[in-house]
């Protein structure tokens, strides 16, 4: 799941508020549900590097 702020994370609520007003929600309550099922998603990736190049040169990492 896409952490908060991110553009993929707008997508994914935006699609959420899309359905929920076509099965009749109105526009604030769309809004709420959005946000709570993505609140509810277990899904999430640390923020951290996810790989060796994105933690900078060796030689500038210090204490490995």
């Amino acid at each position: 799941m896409p952490e908060p702020g991110s553009k993929k994370y707008d997508i994914h609520r935006a699609r959420l508020r899309k359905e929920a007003e076509g099965r009749g929600v109105s526009d604030q309550d769309a809004n709420d549900e959005a946000n709570a099922t993505l609140r509810r998603s277990p899904v999430r990736r640390s923020r951290g590097s996810r790989t060796e190049r994105g933690r900078g040169p060796e030689g500038e990492r210090r204490g490995e």
